[in-house]
């Protein structure tokens, strides 16, 4: 999978934080907090650069992956609970340990960046098949994904064991999801719906959703 992207590199007192972009990022993917949990929605192409950036982020250790998606508008005609707030997303590695409190800094200092393509193999997700989910609910299991929100992004932290097991769920969103209506007429709408760990709950510890649901929306009407 490739994808085009800017790098920026931020100086902070900590040292230096490297963040990637994509040049650009569509307009078809939106994010938003409703109360109860975090409600993402995409086309064909906002699926496929989600998808792409994931696959990054399982490879890129030492970047925060970022998708400035917070002034998209999500479809018409979702339903969500309450007044939901629009959220950029950030995809980043455990070991960075990044204080996502320096998150408001970080962005207002990030300028053009440097162009650059990112490619990652098109099998970096393992097939369904070779996930052993049962082992997700061993106490000794650490790969799970962690959710955060700081200065309206969601941050979704974890290993690259996290992202790439999580991502071949993902990748149904590319490979599955815009012949859905087609093999099942009268279906409802393709989801995935992604966890917080160590246990499915409503809300971690921050009090941040715990279930990320995100919505294929092939017509986007508005």
């Amino acid at each position: 999978m490739e994808q085009r992207v800017r790098v920026h590199k931020v100086r902070l007192d900590g040292g230096e934080v490297r963040v990637v972009r994509p040049d650009p990022a569509r307009a078809r993917l939106a994010l938003r907090d409703d109360g109860h949990w975090l409600s993402m929605y995409a086309d064909r192409d906002g699926a496929a650069q989600l998808t792409a950036l994931w696959a990054l982020a399982a490879r890129s250790a030492r970047s925060l992956v970022h998708l400035p998606i917070r002034a998209n508008r999500a479809p018409g005609g979702v339903a969500g609970e309450g007044e939901p707030v629009a959220l950029d997303l950030v995809l980043l590695h455990h070991s960075l340990q990044f204080p996502t409190a320096a998150w408001k800094q970080v962005r207002s200092r990030l300028g053009a960046g440097r162009l650059h393509t990112a490619a990652t193999p098109d099998d970096d997700f393992p097939d369904g098949d070779a996930i052993d989910h049962e082992r997700r609910y061993h106490s000794t299991y650490r790969d799970h994904l962690g959710f955060d929100i700081a200065a309206h992004t969601l941050f979704v932290v974890g290993s690259a064991t996290a992202f790439r097991e999580h991502g071949t769920a993902l990748r149904s969103l590319v490979d599955e999801a815009p012949s859905h209506r087609h093999r099942h007429p009268g279906a409802g709408h393709f989801c995935v719906e992604l966890g917080s760990g160590p246990w499915a709950r409503p809300r971690t510890r921050r009090h941040v959703p715990g279930v990320l649901h995100i919505e294929y929306c092939e017509d986007w009407p508005v």
